[in-house]
């Protein structure tokens, strides 16, 4: 859903495809992780290729940001914890797309995750807690140190057809907008992609935001709806998805169908840096953008990154697996570290996103392997907290018990037991 996406407040502080204000601790702490008396077996780090970073490696990059075997679930899982629940219902849903998606991590295959879905199938939701504990193991990827962000399914007034201070398109993917998988024309670029168009005889990146906004795309029948302020339409595509509220009381929620392709500018550490705002909040951007339209709209179409939507008529909206994401359940993770579908167990300095996720979306921005983004639902609790959610910690990745034994022998080192 969210080749870019990732979300809710101070749009990018922190280089966040989402919007991203800074946080503040929460009111109880987060869950405990005892540290071990003895080291816990870690795997070798393998150094990336020269000019790569761990975010860019493709499969392989978990195993060599290195992988350390964590603390017996038992210790650290929440007790009652109604987020634990959620956890194993969202799991349930991904288990279809773990079977048999690729895992670009490299860290799981599909036959791997096959007894704990199974299990799931028929699980009580009632003793989530003891299903993560029996199926489960927790493993370390690189040092663990966890940065959180939110994001929320936003409301906007709109309409279905243009109308008086109803005027602003919502483009669907244009058919010209190709995706290419550069993995195909050399090995040195597997795991690479880039997105753009076919002009005369040449590739050619696709028109970005400035253009679009122009009318670049106007004329060619791709609009599938229009939204009364450009403003909340930027907010609605750093989202990724959300709904519109229209004329008669009707919703139409709309879902992400693609990017251009252009890379994504967080408008908001720009404008905070050229000292255009203070605090950097999302009704601190808002208010700028709204007060100087002419300003505001080339701030904003600095951010090249266009996003394109489609009407979605089931439930929604939609994660990166092509399922429902579970409001106060699901992950936005980086899938060349995180195996999509697979559960994650936060620690934070805040208390509202601490325990069990499962990762089941994705963002453009969300970079690394312990970058997370929480999503929160619709409506204004869910607005409130992912604006205002920046959580530092640590995290733990939930495997198939026996995984980091296979990864261990693949690497001819001979795992310890857990302290």
């Amino acid at each position: 859903m969210k080749w870019l996406l990732a979300m809710a407040g101070a749009l990018a502080l922190a280089a966040c495809g989402r919007v991203i204000p800074p946080g503040s601790p929460g009111s109880r702490p987060p869950v405990a992780q005892p540290k071990p008396s003895t080291p816990r077996p870690t795997l070798p780090v393998t150094p990336p290729a020269t000019g790569t970073t761990p975010s860019d490696t493709g499969p392989g990059a978990a195993v060599a940001a290195g992988l350390t075997l964590g603390p017996d679930l038992d210790t650290v899982l929440p007790n009652g914890d109604t987020r634990t629940a959620l956890a194993l219902r969202a799991f349930r849903l991904s288990c279809p797309s773990l079977q048999r998606r690729r895992d670009q991590s490299g860290l799981t295959s599909g036959s791997d995750w096959q007894a704990a879905c199974a299990a799931a199938a028929s699980w009580s939701e009632s003793n989530a807690r003891e299903f993560f504990r029996r199926y489960f193991e927790a493993v370390q990827v690189g040092d663990g140190k966890a940065y959180a962000t939110g994001y929320y399914e936003p409301e906007i007034a709109g309409c279905r057809t243009p109308m008086p201070g109803c005027q602003t398109p919502l483009y669907k993917r244009p058919a010209d907008l190709i995706d290419v998988d550069l993995g195909l024309f050399s090995d040195s670029l597997k795991g690479k992609r880039i997105r753009g168009k076919v002009q005369a005889t040449s590739f050619v990146p696709y028109d970005d935001r400035a253009a679009i906004t122009a009318g670049s795309l106007s004329g060619r029948g791709l609009e599938i709806a229009y939204a009364n302020d450009p403003v909340e339409l930027f907010f609605l595509e750093i989202q990724g998805s959300g709904r519109l509220r229209l004329p008669d009381g009707g919703i139409m929620r709309v879902g992400y169908d693609g990017q251009n392709g252009r890379d994504y500018t967080g408008i908001g550490k720009l404008m905070k840096d050229r000292g255009l705002i203070q605090i950097g909040s999302m009704p601190d951007i808002m208010s700028y953008l709204r007060a100087n339209p002419i300003e505001g709209m080339a701030i904003m179409n600095e951010n090249k990154s266009y996003v394109f939507f489609r009407e979605l008529t089931g439930a929604g909206p939609l994660g990166a697996l092509g399922i429902a994401v579970t409001p106060e359940a699901t992950v936005a993770a980086d899938p060349t570290f995180v195996p999509l579908g697979a559960p994650v167990l936060l620690s934070l300095d805040r208390a509202e996103p601490n325990g069990l996720w499962v990762a089941q979306d994705t963002g453009g921005a969300i970079k690394g392997a312990n970058r997370f983004d929480t999503f929160w639902g619709a409506g204004d609790r869910a607005r409130t907290i992912a604006g205002g959610m920046s959580g530092r910690g640590s995290a733990l990745l939930l495997l198939p018990i026996g995984t980091y034994a296979r990864l261990t022998a693949a690497q001819n080192v001979a795992p310890s037991p857990l302290p």
